[in-house]
């Protein structure tokens, strides 16, 4: 018997009661700890890469590491001899540290290098609140903390010794770093290290003669504007006071974060660092820490005493940037003046930048006015970080192939014009070990009853599951799979949702992921309305039912996301309230969506619905989980979509829409108002946001979302992600799916060649890329 089965034995003897949920978690938590510290204190030699991210979407970590550990079977074991069911331990944790893809991409990227035995150390904060969660009252989205430390932190360690001070203007805070053990698959064969930083007061925050002179606030004051620091992932910021907190969060990690890789390198180097990029490679993930570019500058500069000649070159070879986003609103830029209020002593050096770019533009023949593209610090006095980060750094990389070619073609073009050799595409992956293994266990088994479990750490291996979809038992287990799924979401669903019930031989239609305009959440709700007139009116007389399925959250601030929130649940309202669609027709906008809820969600979807505006979704994560897990991809030619069409085919998924080519070649005249004057269906259901169908209790919300797509705005064209203009061919599409599904065995293969194909999509393909082409380690 292990000394981890040993231990659990041992606190049930202790506690021969039914244990409390929490206390087992934190008793499993130290035990699996003991098994992890001398693997993950041993020394390490050679490069190290540094992954800086304001995300990391951990989700529940008991079951992930305790299965890379080999331990999971175990506890189910200690557990099962007890008549204890593991799920007693599902709601003490689920770190949310993160709002969607690209921190969740972060988490699956650690766990895909410490597979692979790749040292690869996270660096981000520990939000005492991570993304909110999310309920519901009379269909609009209400927000409430998520304190995911409340039952503890039993998988963190705190490491006061190797504090640091992060200064802005007029405020000083430690940062204080807790690490979490990244354990790789295997036994925990390697372990690498999340290292989150949290924000505190210099002295002990209290000023006991302000508390003294009855100034209760003032008291508290120094610690409380510490702690605001690391308390909630992105703040609203639309205000010049939420942007200053922001600026403050992404410079206070990314500061922290280098000191400390600086401290580092000094243990072993001293104050020579011209072996420094020899030594770390720095990934940023997106713009939110670019700031440590021209932080390091002044680290080695004003800290270390190099000069800007000596300090350049390390700093261009050590940092390497992922974009993840073509749209210009999403690439960060700072106003100068918010800029130097907030860290005035780092400005000097992002103008250092803005001079060498000058003279370095000129020595490749680009003068006068053909630099202003380039300029980091433009001339309306606004700093671009999307910029800085590609100047200052030896990489750019897209995430997905349609995503770089964007970026090289149009985006970014003028900078691939003059740095070509720095452009390179990872395409995103997932972890398969949480995303099939955990989540799919039935699905797992399936798999590694015919062709081993060798998949686990090579995914393409799924590819020998191609000549199964040829085998009518083989399909008959795969259908019955998925039915069990469903009944397993269904039970959830109940549990969660006030006791909605689903229909288990309805086709599960699955959109789950931010909520934001361009990823036409809107377009469903407008597609299911179509479908339902069409029932309505006896249109549709071979229609085999459907349950929509929605997860998302809106950010606290951004306004019309939450009004297609409020729609869809006015949606599903009036559909559960009409007799003529009962058993034919099911919405759901399920609440507080997360990476627990899709771990249920995602096993039990048939079909995939990635409806974004193509050109717009760079590449997507939530596609290849669904597709690993045997859903068929309705969607647009846009991000990973196109990978996952080439790996399993066209036959087997559902395309519809305008491509890239074809938007770029209309933008200019494109009308969505003739759409809506000459397409009565197009006229019906946009028309429900005005006409009184539906009522958002007299916030305006649907009025927006109805000139959105008319009018525009005074920041956008009418219907600026062309929902008009897809509208007729998703709807068919759609439709042709549902056809599709009746010959269960013809549906069933196209979702088995789904999973076969995915292989090319785990994080441990894009980390190997990563590590081989980028960093070098």
């Amino acid at each position: 018997m292990s000394q981890f089965r040993n231990d659990i034995d041992t606190y049930f003897q202790a506690h021969p009661e039914r244990p409390d949920a929490a206390a087992l978690y934190a008793a499993v938590t130290q035990a699996a700890m003991k098994g992890v510290e001398p693997v993950w204190n041993r020394p390490r030699s050679g490069k190290t890469a540094c992954y800086l991210s304001a995300e990391f979407l951990v989700g529940r970590m008991i079951y992930s590491n305790l299965m890379n550990l080999g331990l999971l079977g175990e506890l189910k074991d200690a557990l099962a001899a007890r008549q204890l069911d593991i799920g007693m331990l599902e709601e003490i944790e689920d770190c949310a540290l993160g709002n969607g893809g690209l921190g969740r991409l972060a988490a699956c990227f650690l766990d895909s290098a410490a597979t692979m035995n790749l040292p690869l150390d996270g660096y981000g904060i520990r939000y005492k609140f991570g993304l909110f969660k999310q309920y519901f009252d009379q269909g609009f989205q209400n927000e409430i903390p998520d304190d995911w430390q409340r039952f503890g932190d039993p998988w963190s360690v705190r490491r006061d010794s190797e504090k640091v001070r992060v200064d802005f203007q007029g405020q000083s805070v430690w940062a204080v770093p807790y690490d979490m053990p990244v354990i790789g698959y295997g036994k925990g064969a390697s372990v690498n290290t999340l290292r989150l930083w949290q924000a505190e007061p210099l002295g002990d925050g209290f000023d006991f003669g302000a508390f003294n002179e009855q100034r209760y606030g003032d008291a508290f004051r120094g610690r409380d504007e510490a702690e605001a620091i690391s308390s909630v992932l992105y703040p609203n910021d639309d205000t010049d006071e939420g942007k200053r907190l922001r600026l403050k969060q992404q410079y206070f990690f990314s500061s922290a974060s280098l000191q400390s890789i600086l401290r580092g390198y000094k243990r072993t180097h001293g104050g020579d660092f011209s072996k420094f990029a020899d030594c770390y490679a720095i990934q940023l993930n997106d713009t939110h820490p670019t700031v440590a570019i021209p932080e390091l500058l002044r680290l080695l500069i004003t800290g270390e005493g190099l000069s800007f000649e000596q300090a350049f070159p390390i700093v261009v070879n050590t940092f390497a940037y992922t974009n993840h986003t073509i749209m210009a609103e999403a690439l960060e830029k700072w106003d100068v003046g918010l800029f130097c209020s907030v860290i005035p002593d780092v400005y000097p050096y992002v103008v250092m930048l803005q001079h060498k770019l000058m003279q370095d533009l000129h020595n490749k023949g680009v003068n006068g006015g053909e630099q202003l593209p380039y300029y980091i610090v433009d001339e309306n006095h606004r700093i671009h970080m999307a910029r800085m980060a590609i100047y200052a750094s030896h990489s750019t990389n897209g995430v997905a192939a349609l995503h770089t070619d964007i970026l090289k073609e149009d985006a970014l073009k003028e900078w691939y014009a003059v740095y070509p050799e720095r452009f390179s595409n990872k395409t995103n992956g997932i972890t398969q070990r949480r995303w099939l293994g955990l989540c799919n266990p039935a699905l797992s088994q399936f798999v590694s009853e015919r062709i081993g479990d060798g998949w686990l750490t090579d995914l393409t291996q799924l590819e020998k599951l191609r000549p199964y979809a040829n085998d009518a038992a083989s399909l008959q287990r795969f259908a019955d799979i998925k039915r069990q799924n469903k009944e397993r979401l269904a039970g959830y669903v109940r549990l969660f949702e006030y006791g909605a019930e689903l229909d288990l031989d309805s086709i599960f239609d699955v959109q789950i992921k931010r909520l934001h305009e361009y990823k036409r959440q809107l377009l469903n709700a407008f597609s299911i309305l179509d479908i339902y007139f069409q029932l309505k009116e006896g249109r549709l007389p071979d229609f085999h039912p459907m349950t929509f399925l929605f997860g998302a959250k809106a950010a606290p601030g951004y306004y019309r996301a939450k009004g297609i929130i409020k729609y869809i649940n006015e949606i599903a309202k009036m559909i559960d309230r009409d007799p003529d669609v009962q058993g034919k027709l099911k919405v759901l906008f399920v609440q507080n969506y997360n990476v627990s809820y899709a771990e249920k969600l995602i096993p039990a979807a048939d079909i995939s619905e990635q409806i974004s505006t193509a050109g717009t979704e760079a590449s997507g994560t939530g596609n290849m989980k669904l597709m690993l897990n045997g859903a068929v991809t309705l969607g647009t030619y846009d991000g990973a979509n196109i990978e996952i069409v080439e790996q399993s085919g066209q036959d087997n998924n559902y395309i519809f829409g305008a491509r890239v080519e074809e938007i770029r070649a209309i933008a200019d005249t494109y009308d969505p108002r003739g759409i809506y004057r000459q397409n009565p269906r197009v006229r019906r259901v946009v028309d429900t946001l005005v006409d009184g169908t539906f009522s958002d209790k007299g916030t305006g919300m649907f009025r927006d979302l109805y000139d959105s797509l008319l009018e525009g705005a005074s920041w956008h064209r009418p219907d600026q992600y062309y929902l008009l203009l897809d509208f007729e061919a998703y709807v068919d599409t759609k439709l042709r799916a549902n056809r599709a599904y009746k010959d269960r065995m013809v549906f069933t293969k196209q979702c088995l060649l789904n999973t076969a194909g995915a292989g090319i999509f785990s994080s441990d393909r894009t980390i190997r890329q990563y590590a081989g082409e980028i960093w070098k380690i």
